[in-house]
């Protein structure tokens, strides 16, 4: 409140000079826009103040408080970045991670630690709980139809293929989802599927992969969901988009990929493979926090366990 009340009384003319980017910025680019801001990171840490508002409160009980954040850096939009650009994927990483520090420092967004998932510890965590899944008996191996592009030499996995959606017609869905619809799409249920690198027209390949077997876990997850909806904490966009999963049922979903840049797959078989995103991302909230402190499993385990 004093900082508030001292920013305030100086006026507009003693704010730091706003930031200007080299080249425009949009939601496209992997450079840190507004809507990123306003949509994640503002909401929590006003411009004028250095700490989110949760975390303000936390401290200022006195409680023991950790804010972390930190850039997803593997996936096939990396990959198609660094190609534009004609850099490696690690040197691609590193450029903008630099970005999104400094621009996260020029808001005073005070991160107790800023990391990234191009870690050792993002390895080693992953592969844990995936040998974990695996060992629990929540993994299966299947046999899929896969797009391949001839001339590239390469499968083509999530943004390295672009069609027209199965379900909305949208001209430019990619091998994953639909950014219109929000579908999730098997890649050669696209229309008119092209490689995004070449152009060329794919062909279709089997291929081996890992799934997580959600339907196995789908009457537990709804136990939980029912005790956690009843607690009051969830909005009613997170409640509905939940439901609508769960009425439609959860199916498989597949966490490898046929890529060279991500975590490595720990298992026989399966070495020449890499980590879906989406499986890895989430877990570099744990392994940024590792980075940050020896001690990271006391903030995300239950203690009780």
């Amino acid at each position: 409140i004093t900082a508030a009340v001292d920013a305030w009384t100086r006026g507009a003319a003693a704010l730091p000079k706003p930031w200007k980017p080299q080249k425009p910025v949009g939601c496209v680019a992997p450079d840190p826009y507004l809507g990123s801001l306003v949509g994640a990171v503002l909401p929590l840490a006003p411009t004028w103040v250095s700490q989110a508002p949760a975390c303000r409160y936390c401290r200022l009980r006195n409680w023991n408080t950790l804010y972390v954040c930190g850039t997803d850096e593997y996936g096939t939009a990396t990959e198609t970045k660094a190609m534009e650009e004609g850099l490696t994927p690690q040197e691609i990483c590193n450029k903008y991670n630099a970005i999104h520090a400094d621009i996260y420092r020029w808001f005073n967004i005070s991160f107790d630690y800023f990391g990234r998932t191009t870690t050792p510890h993002q390895t080693r965590i992953a592969q844990d709980i995936f040998q974990r899944l695996l060992a629990h008996g929540f993994l299966l191996q299947d046999t899929v139809e896969q797009l391949q592009c001839e001339g590239c030499q390469r499968f083509l996995a999530d943004r390295f293929v672009e069609g027209i959606c199965p379900f909305c017609n949208y001209e430019e869905a990619r091998g994953d989802q639909c950014d219109k619809c929000g579908k999730l799409i098997n890649a050669v249920e696209l229309k008119n599927p092209q490689c995004k690198l070449c152009r060329g027209i794919p062909v279709v390949k089997t291929t081996q992969h890992l799934f997580l077997d959600l339907p196995k876990l789908e009457e537990r997850l709804e136990r939980w969901l029912e005790q956690s909806w009843a607690a009051g904490d969830w909005t009613a966009n997170a409640r509905y988009i939940t439901r609508s999963w769960i009425r439609d049922g959860l199916k498989p979903r597949c966490i490898t990929r046929d890529l060279k840049w991500g975590t490595p797959v720990p298992l026989d078989g399966f070495r020449d493979k890499v980590f879906y995103v989406w499986f890895d991302a989430p877990i570099g909230y744990l392994s940024i926090t590792a980075n940050y402190t020896e001690q990271w499993e006391r903030w995300w385990k239950n203690p009780g366990q």
